[in-house]
């Protein structure tokens, strides 16, 4: 156990040293990414209105930094979580989600980046310990998430919104292609998927542990590959 836990530090420390020599270029930034999964691939087009975190997950893609990696953390009607490098080798009910590089990313919400399906977002450490929301180096999540009523939203802004109104816009959205309202201006969302919506829900639909390892896929559901692709239009 423990040549192996050297073995995941080594191979994390790597990686992370990769990602710090991979340059960009400027056709880098109009590139989409292709997340060839276990289940299929998921297209995935950054946002230019969060240069830090858009650039930051293009180097980690070119470098090779999610190759492989495990989709760790997956909850139905939620999300489908993924980033954490010690996840590559680890043996099943292992638990994870701790791993990434030693850095974090500044926060960059954006009014009109909501938590609707689709999206793409960095995971992040608690407020207690994090309370200027910075994202993880590397882990991310994609929102499945789920359709709301009127009625849903309104106890969602009361109960644990604290009073904070959802935009009228990003409710019809909420009631209609759904998501996770809950949080929208808490993690820094900074892209969304443009095709491969049906690959997101396969894997969000995949049996999940309840052990220590709670919420990580049963059958190992991987990442294959990551890589920079052409943009399409839509």
């Amino acid at each position: 156990m423990k040549k192996l836990l050297i073995s995941c530090l080594l191979l994390a420390g790597l990686a992370c040293a990769a990602q710090k020599q991979t340059t960009l270029k400027k056709k880098d930034r109009k590139r989409d990414i292709a997340l060839i999964t276990s289940y299929g691939t998921i297209t995935i087009r950054l946002s230019d209105q969060t240069p830090l975190h858009r650039d930051n997950f293009l180097r980690l893609v070119k470098s090779g930094y999610y190759d492989s990696i495990l989709f760790h953390r997956v909850i139905k009607r939620f999300m489908i979580q993924a980033g954490d490098p010690a996840s590559k080798q680890a043996a099943g009910g292992t638990p994870l989600g701790e791993g990434g590089p030693d850095y974090t990313v500044p926060a960059e919400f954006r009014a009109d980046l909501f938590h609707k399906k689709g999206v793409i977002a960095a995971a992040r450490e608690s407020d207690e310990v994090n309370p200027e929301k910075r994202s993880s180096g590397s882990q991310f999540y994609i929102v499945q998430g789920k359709t709301f009523t009127d009625g849903g939203l309104d106890s969602l802004e009361t109960y644990r919104l604290k009073g904070r109104k959802i935009p009228l816009q990003h409710r019809e959205v909420y009631k209609t292609i759904g998501g996770t309202p809950h949080l929208d201006q808490n993690y820094t969302v900074f892209g969304e998927v443009v095709q491969g919506l049906d690959v997101v829900d396969k894997i969000a639909a995949v049996p999940t542990s309840k052990g220590i390892d709670q919420d990580r896929p049963l059958q190992d559901v991987r990442i294959i590959r990551a890589k920079l692709v052409r943009r399409k239009k839509h």
